[in-house]
């Protein structure tokens, strides 16, 4: 059992920190990956303006640090240079698979093991399952009439298609949220008109990005162990700043929701001198009950005598462009989507099949729950990184990933110790933490009955969020409590 092979669905960042992290520890294992490269979601989404809207001290791994950066928010193309540099710096290719997609996963409970099938038919045994298969990369296509009847090109921001040339065309964009604040002012630099759909304003805060010169660079690696020391302290400085006093906005303290309101309405004011502009961009619910956008060049965008701001979505889709509600329709060379990704769905792309040949869409039908975030009753070893409610909104998911490998790496340790083959979380256990989750929840923005976003479902249910700052999430997990656990 010392020799335990564990099988790992996806080479995002959350695979090659498992990855690393399991052969630190003596475990082997085999990275399966749908992409013709690692990297995941920064693999992926390769739209124009892609970049992180974390500052990179906190997203990139605490024991891989690097002081190859442009800014202090890069672009996806550097973070995607991160994942070769590192996936090369642990020597993790030879166990990686890439361009074959993992469609199915199964518990054989005599055996104890996990059986991986993928698209070409190939199949892969391991002692253990990690799906770290993400949530930000499936494009999630709007439901609006006669999308398919669009002639010119229709792009997705998620699946971006670089042979279309953007110059001196009229472009219709679609989304106002995350990945349309960085577009916009790429394609508004282009195109002969630009006009932008949104269907409801975002809370925008400063982005105040530093770029790095690579003469810095150059000077910071003179002395490497300094700049990495000024790195960590400098990573300290922006974490205890987000998690002490960001996360606030969304655990709805007075002075949280105070400072980030002023914070943001400070920034519109700045930005956007049109009163009647001003009062379209003013969203009508709390701070922080969305994704906060984090950005200087969106606002300025929207003030170009070649941009058009339209609040509302499209009614319908037509030949030729959208129509609203007030019968106009808006003609276009090319629609861009950047409606976001499937997510509260949580439809696994893969087949993922536990004890008693229960299916793990099936189960999560209703709003997917997990103990931890990690571990999910009836389904042994089988660990999942950025699972239900490990997402956040005030700090990066890498801290979240780190402490999601070092628990599912506990976890094997203690089945070897303890001469086991196989856990899984009891149904009691995973329930008392969810009904704990929610009740937290509860008392968070994300709460709130004037929320509506991708942090929950329909019916209410946060499936997304963490319910405090990331210090207690790092608490919870830090010891493996076997207790909660059945062993085989």
């Amino acid at each position: 059992m010392a020799n335990k092979h564990v099988l790992i669905i996806g080479a995002g960042l959350g695979g090659l920190c498992a990855a690393i992290k399991l052969q630190e520890s003596g475990f082997t294992f085999t990275i399966v990956e749908k992409l013709d490269k690692v990297g995941g979601t920064w693999a992926q989404n390769t739209y124009p303006g892609v970049a992180c809207d974390v500052p990179v001290s906190l997203y990139q791994f605490s024991f891989a640090p690097s002081v190859a950066w442009s800014s202090t928010y890069p672009q996806g193309g550097e973070i995607q240079d991160y994942a070769e540099e590192i996936t090369d710096r642990y020597q993790l290719r030879p166990n990686i698979h890439l361009a074959d997609e993992a469609v199915s996963a199964v518990w054989d409970e005599d055996s104890c093991t996990w059986t991986l099938t993928t698209q070409s038919g190939k199949t892969f045994t391991g002692d253990a399952l990690i799906g770290a298969l993400g949530q930000l990369n499936r494009p999630n296509w709007p439901d609006i009439p006669g999308l398919e009847a669009f002639e010119g090109p229709k792009l997705h921001s998620a699946a971006w298609d670089h042979s279309v040339d953007m110059k001196g065309k009229k472009v219709g964009i679609v989304g106002s949220a995350a990945s349309a604040v960085q577009i916009i002012p790429e394609i508004a630099e282009e195109a002969a008109h630009l006009t932008v759909f949104q269907r409801s304003p975002n809370w925008v805060v400063p982005r105040r990005d530093v770029k790095t010169s690579p003469q810095e660079v150059a000077l910071m690696m003179t002395k490497p162990d300094i700049a990495m020391e000024l790195g960590a302290a400098n990573r300290k400085l922006i974490y205890d700043n987000a998690d002490y006093f960001f996360w606030q906005v969304f655990e709805w303290t007075e002075e949280g929701r105070a400072a980030y309101t002023k914070i943001a309405t400070d920034h519109l004011h700045a930005q956007i001198k049109d009163p009647d502009m001003r009062a379209q961009l003013t969203p009508d619910y709390p701070v922080g009950c969305r994704r906060i956008l984090i950005t200087d060049d969106f606002y300025p965008a929207l003030c170009r005598d070649d941009v058009s701001l339209v609040c509302e979505g499209p009614s319908s889709i037509e030949a030729k462009g959208a129509r609203t509600s007030d019968g106009a329709l808006h003609e276009f060379d090319i629609m861009v989507f950047a409606t976001g990704f499937e997510t509260t769905g949580w439809r696994w792309s893969v087949d993922v099949v536990g004890q008693n040949d229960q299916h793990l869409n099936a189960v999560w039908a209703d709003g997917p729950e997990a103990y931890l975030g990690i571990t999910i009753a009836d389904f042994p070893n089988l660990f999942v990184l950025y699972g239900p409610n490990t997402n956040l909104g005030h700090n990066a998911i890498t801290f979240m990933l780190e402490r999601q490998v070092e628990y599912a790496v506990k976890s094997l340790q203690g089945l070897v110790q303890k001469e086991a083959r196989a856990m899984a979380p009891s149904r009691a256990a995973q329930t008392a933490f969810n009904d704990k989750l929610q009740a937290d929840l509860a008392k968070t923005v994300w709460a709130d009955p004037h929320c509506n976003s991708w942090y929950k479902t329909e019916d209410g249910k946060i499936t997304q969020n963490w319910s405090s700052h990331t210090r207690a999430y790092a608490d919870a997990v830090a010891e493996v409590k076997f207790e909660d656990y059945e062993l085989v």
